[in-house]
């Protein structure tokens, strides 16, 4: 079943798709190494969203790549930026393959949506001895005082959004996975160079902004408008840059 805050917050993804970041080159390429994406491989890319790490990932993997998206927004949109990659409905809980048929599952900010129990049996179920799990997220880097405050609106709207203790499982190196070796880590960092307007779509992006009543969302857009009109580090520009960490893990099913 998809969270309740994520099927509503994530069926009309203009501003997910729109100013959401995309993924650097050098986590791009730690994945394609580790994972082994290769032609003739199967690799599905898991709650793929509008496709955002699927694009990057398709020149090395080619034919073999398919998606998985449970929002029928996000697939919608999808299917209209990438209509040659397969696509296909379902959750991480209940995987629409069969045991053992894939080389590789990717995961792009997202495995916090998930029953991670359940998610991992599935995964492991569909995911061949050999085969490999990669998991990506952009997490908020809160260096930059204005970005720092346009993350502090959000933690006011997020008190109990699922993303929220990313900080805690990425430092215990992950709960157990039954089925896979190590957890491999790697950490990369890029900037987003995105228009003021464009940062007021990011945080309208959020799922848990996205589902507010009318006038409360209109309330934290507009304070986000206030602080970059305001802020002595942006204000009067006309593109700015957002930080991020990008927290990479692979695991090797065994």
């Amino acid at each position: 079943m998809v969270h309740n805050v994520a099927a509503a917050g994530f069926n009309d993804p203009g501003d997910y798709e729109a100013a959401r970041p995309s993924y650097p080159p050098d986590a791009v390429a730690w994945f394609v190494e580790h994972l082994r994406l290769a032609p003739g491989r199967r690799i599905a890319d898991l709650a793929a969203g509008t496709g955002k790490l699927t694009r990057l990932l398709e020149p090395s993997v080619g034919a073999g790549l398919l998606a998985v998206e449970p929002v029928p927004g996000m697939r919608e949109t999808f299917r209209r930026l990438l209509p040659h990659v397969p696509l296909v409905a379902g959750t991480a809980e209940a995987l629409p393959f069969a045991a053992a048929s894939l080389d590789a599952i990717t995961v792009a900010q997202a495995w916090h949506w998930f029953d991670h129990d359940r998610a991992t049996a599935e995964v492991a179920r569909v995911v061949r001895s050999g085969g490999h799990l990669g998991l990506i997220w952009n997490a908020r880097d809160r260096s930059e005082s204005w970005v720092d405050e346009v993350w502090s609106i959000m933690d006011r709207v997020e008190k109990h959004a699922p993303w929220r203790d990313h900080e805690n499982w990425r430092d215990s190196a992950m709960r157990a996975m039954p089925g896979f070796g190590e957890l491999h880590v790697g950490e990369f960092r890029h900037m987003q160079q995105i228009t003021p307007e464009g940062v007021v779509q990011r945080v309208a992006s959020v799922s848990h902004v996205a589902v507010l009543p009318g006038p409360e969302r209109q309330a934290v857009l507009g304070e986000v408008r206030t602080l970059l009109r305001t802020h002595p580090a942006v204000r009067g520009q006309e593109l700015v840059e957002i930080p991020y960490r990008v927290d990479c893990f692979w695991a090797e099913r065994v």
